[in-house]
């Protein structure tokens, strides 16, 4: 199932996408300044985002965390009908 159709997926990639692009932003401020509006600046927005709210992010990512180790490598778990027998999903 993709991170559109699954709720918690979307968080995830969203949570990940933020994370990414703050760090990125500490890395290379130059590179995301410059580019604030236009498809690239969504990753600019991304990156304040993450610097504004860096406590609820960190929790979000604890929260997610335990989540994800709770439910299942993937949360696959949580989808009815949708089982794995491993990791990989075949085994």
């Amino acid at each position: 199932m993709t991170a559109l159709f699954n709720f918690t997926s979307l968080l995830l990639v969203i949570l990940l996408l933020v994370c990414t692009c703050t760090y990125l932003h500490q890395l290379f401020p130059a590179i995301l300044d410059r580019n604030k509006t236009g498809i690239i600046g969504i990753f600019w927005k991304c990156a304040r985002i993450g610097e504004r709210l860096s406590p609820y992010m960190s929790l979000c990512c604890g929260v997610m965390a335990v989540s994800y180790t709770s439910a299942g490598w993937h949360g696959a778990s949580r989808v009815k009908g949708y089982e794995t027998k491993g990791w990989c999903g075949v085994c």
